[in-house]
């Protein structure tokens, strides 16, 4: 279970899973199963991260095309079709590898001692095997990154570089670097940093709001230290939501792919036909195959842009954890709140919790409200509520309009900037 931190940002809820008791003024927050979702954790300093959540395969499929000819045509499969040339992987790693660079990063970890092992009793027993001193040990990870400025500024992942002390930057060429942090987002996991190089090879950058599933893409990176490693497939699905695939500390739309990605490739890019990044790996599902994810260049673009600005990026928030209110959810509750709640709306967006102190406490709201619209926009799904508060501006009032025991009531709320509680 997770603290009240770990929610401000819409912690989402499985809908299969339900409070066992409903309090007159809380929730019991829900639990969270399903498969492991891995943000290449080994890729970074810190271990693998897993998140639950409940995914569907997607298997793309190559049809052929059925013709009154005797000699049907046969389609040409999309990844060759999409360009023309059966070797046009070989032309775009030709063209843009030498942009794509390998990220070190480390960090030194120290071990506190505890304060009982200083006590007279302990040492009068377990002697010189009682530590007296912090201990320390260093974690070592790497990740990829992309050159995106040819005076040397490189997009890559937030948790490659979450808390390093050192970060150093080698070139396909082989030179090293030492790399400076301009910025981090741990919401949507874009950092961009720094290298003192000029006339770097630069990647191209794409538009990943018109991408279909189907489309031919390449991945590159060094997976498992495999430098300038190639890998490619096609685009699965697009606008996967973070709590898709369990991964509801984020806010972003991932983009899908059946490219092989691992560990290592944390950060590096996710190419169209013509050597355009259009997404930032970043994601696999634990024990599944073909099943990455990839933050869209959009995004990623966006959020860097702010980075190097500002150093940072401000996500408002309301501090509410909800769930997508169905027939399925509403019988649940039925069944193990009984008279408790009066739950009387059909769809909407159930307030499981607030947190305390939080924006949406300070407006007024309680578990138990189903939140029907925002900024009079209806909404019946979390990942809508979640696009309109991230759209929002901070300190701006939100119109909110609730049900409550069968009423309908409007609440302003003042979204905050988002506490993000960083590893480490």
């Amino acid at each position: 279970m997770k603290t009240i931190d770990h929610y401000l940002a819409f912690k989402n809820i499985d809908n299969k899973d339900l409070p066992r008791r409903w309090g007159a003024n809380s929730i019991l927050l829900m639990l969270l199963r399903g498969v492991a979702v891995v943000f290449l954790g080994s890729c970074s300093l810190l271990p693998a991260k897993t998140f639950e959540a409940q995914q569907n395969d997607t298997q793309p499929q190559t049809q052929t095309q059925n013709t009154n000819d005797s000699n049907p045509i046969i389609a040409p499969p999309p990844i060759i079709s999409s360009s023309g040339d059966p070797n046009f992987v070989v032309a775009v790693v030709q063209k843009v590898g030498s942009a794509v660079v390998r990220i070190d990063s480390a960090r030194t970890i120290t071990s506190r001692v505890p304060d009982e092992f200083n006590d007279p009793f302990f040492r009068r027993f377990f002697g010189e095997n009682v530590p007296s001193q912090p201990r320390q040990r260093v974690e070592r990870g790497s990740g990829s990154g992309s050159i995106i400025n040819s005076s040397g500024q490189i997009l890559t992942n937030s948790h490659v570089v979450n808390g390093a002390d050192t970060v150093t930057v080698t070139l396909k060429d082989g030179r090293s670097f030492d790399g400076k942090v301009l910025g981090e987002d741990p919401v949507t996991d874009v950092a961009v940093i720094k290298i003192n190089a000029n006339n770097l090879p630069t990647l191209p950058l794409g538009n990943s709001e018109a991408l279909q599933p189907g489309e031919a893409v390449i991945a590159i990176g060094n997976p498992l230290g495999l430098n300038n490693t190639v890998t490619s497939g096609i685009i699965s699905a697009t606008g996967r939501s973070s709590s898709d695939i369990g991964a509801s500390d984020k806010r972003v739309d991932y983009i899908q792919t059946d490219a092989a990605i691992n560990p290592g490739n944390s950060g590096g890019p996710l190419l169209n036909a013509r050597g355009q990044v259009i997404g930032m790996n970043t994601a696999i599902i634990r024990g599944a195959q073909g099943l990455g994810f990839a933050i869209p260049i959009n995004t990623a673009q966006k959020v860097a842009q702010e980075l190097i600005a500002n150093g940072k990026v401000e996500h408002p928030y309301l501090g509410v954890q909800m769930v997508t209110l169905t027939p399925e959810v509403k019988e649940r509750i039925r069944n193990r709140a009984g008279d408790r709640l009066n739950l009387t709306a059909d769809q909407g967006v159930l307030v499981v919790a607030v947190a305390p102190r939080s924006p949406a406490s300070a407006a007024g709201l309680q578990p138990g409200d189903v939140i029907k619209s925002i900024s009079n926009q209806p909404v019946t799904k979390i990942e809508e509520v979640q696009k309109l508060v991230e759209n929002s501006k901070i300190g701006n009032t939100l119109q909110i309009q609730v049900e409550r025991d069968g009423q309908i009531s409007q609440l302003g709320v003042r979204p905050a900037a988002l506490p993000v509680r960083r590893e480490g």
